[in-house]
């Protein structure tokens, strides 16, 4: 075989998503913070995995997680608000853990065409807990396939393939999910995605399109105004699909907003597939947040934290009317129900339940975001500063007027945070992201606020 030449990247690189590694900064960092054993680990990771922008060549080399916190290579612990939305328990729980080892010792693995204890119940749970009367569960190894499954089912319920969604929302890497999607760093130069996968503005106080500026009466709600229009003229839309709570960019949305968009898409036969992957069990205050916003979608998607932060899985919850594929295949994945990630699952919502700690999330959230409220009057980069729960904004621009986002500060911040011991992730380029584990103690969130405070001032 003859060798390939390198393609070279063809367009700036996209931080819809997160930070980059291609970062200036990065190179920084890692230039006065990495020692030569790290250093010797990162290049053979670069040199086994495919590379690509938002992970290889890595960041660090990490050695060991526990409770709110990460520890790299160099024994050097940091508090991780990051966790990719996966550590609602915290990293390791001990009763996750021994869940799971009890299930090793009876059955580690179930075939397709039987089912286990660990799955039935799992599934009972989620039933249970879903809002609105959702009780017919299918379980799948990752977000991105539960998403997929929900698409599927939306055509098949409904007779139509065509869907609308966000522009700059994330469901997924794979291609029926990047279509859905509307971040060009995975949709860029990747050729056809799926046909009728339309998009609209995202409801976005702080940025709205229609010049509320942060008064969402003003303009009647013309985002989901917006959404019934697309509905109208198309005539034929299978599913509305979209995050309650836009999780790159911290924005809840505007009161009212999910009840316009349910009501439009009962007047027009659409069915709503709300996509709680990053915000399920307890992050925005309640067990899911839409019930935040006292909306019932048709299609749940859960996944993320649903494996207590240890094992991949996810989860469609929908209504039973839609039980309505007894003769196709939604998922018939390996791993659909795997009874170690079940139990991993179902303790992980027993803790939550037990701990209260949807009703923690709410309490600490309301007090955290009334700490940050002093930072824009002592930091003029400061734009906005959002959150629902324990998942919180920083938006940093250059100018409060224009609101041009302040992409090379917001970088600098997030190493210096680094560098103190606290590790997030920066999304659109210009926003710091930050969700602490739902079991945080105050001492660790006090002290990540504080490393905050502390690098945004020193800019």
């Amino acid at each position: 075989m003859t060798d390939q030449p390198k393609r070279q990247p063809t367009a700036a690189v996209d931080l819809s998503e997160g930070d980059s590694n291609l970062s200036p900064a990065r190179r920084s960092w890692q230039a006065r913070q990495i020692d030569a054993e790290t250093r010797r680990w990162l290049a053979e990771d670069a040199r086994y995995f495919l590379h690509q922008s938002l992970s290889t060549p890595c960041l660090n080399v990490l050695s060991g997680c526990g409770g709110s916190r990460i520890t790299d290579l160099q024994e050097r612990s940091y508090l991780d608000f990051h966790g990719n939305s996966a550590h609602q328990v915290g990293f390791g729980h001990p009763r996750v853990i021994a869940a799971i080892t009890e299930q090793l010792r009876t059955l580690s693995f179930c075939p397709r065409r039987y089912t286990n204890s660990a799955a039935v119940r799992l599934a009972q749970k989620l039933a249970d807990i879903a809002p609105g009367g959702l009780n017919k569960v299918l379980l799948a190894p990752g977000g991105t396939t539960a998403v997929g499954m929900a698409l599927k089912l939306a055509r098949i319920a409904t007779g139509r393939f065509k869907t609308i969604s966000m522009w700059d929302a994330f469901h997924g890497a794979s291609l029926d999910a990047i279509s859905v999607s509307g971040e060009a760093l995975f949709r860029r130069n990747i050729g056809p995605l799926l046909p009728g996968t339309e998009h609209v503005p995202p409801a976005d106080p702080y940025r709205c399109l229609w010049d509320a500026d942060g008064n969402c009466t003003r303009c009647r709600l013309k985002c989901a105004g917006y959404i019934e229009y697309v509905l109208e003229k198309e005539g034929d839309i299978a599913a509305v699909i979209a995050e309650p709570i836009r999780s790159t960019a911290v924005n809840p949305p505007p009161p009212g907003y999910w009840q316009a968009v349910r009501q439009a898409c009962n007047r027009w036969g659409a069915l709503l597939i709300l996509d709680e992957t990053a915000v399920c069990l307890g992050r925005a205050g309640r067990m899911f947040a839409s019930q935040v916003y006292d909306v019932v979608p048709d299609i749940l998607v859960l996944g993320k934290g649903l494996g207590g932060g240890i094992f991949p899985l996810a989860a469609i919850v929908a209504r039973e009317e839609l039980d309505c594929a007894p003769e196709g295949a939604l998922g018939h994945y390996t791993h659909e129900k795997n009874p170690v990630a079940c139990a991993a699952a179902l303790e992980s919502i027993h803790i939550i339940e037990e701990e209260k700690l949807p009703e923690r999330a709410a309490r600490l959230g309301a007090e955290v975001l009334e700490r940050l409220q002093h930072l824009p009057q002592r930091q003029s980069l400061i734009g906005d500063i959002r959150g629902q729960g324990l998942l919180f904004g920083i938006e940093l621009v250059r100018d409060r007027h224009t609101k041009q986002p302040a992409l090379e500060q917001a970088d600098r911040v997030m190493y210096r945070c680094l560098e103190m011991g606290l590790s997030f992730k920066v999304s659109q380029g210009n926003i710091l992201t930050l969700a602490p584990p739902l079991t945080i103690d105050r001492q660790d969130l006090d002290q990540a606020l504080g490393i905050v405070e502390t690098a945004l001032l020193e800019l």
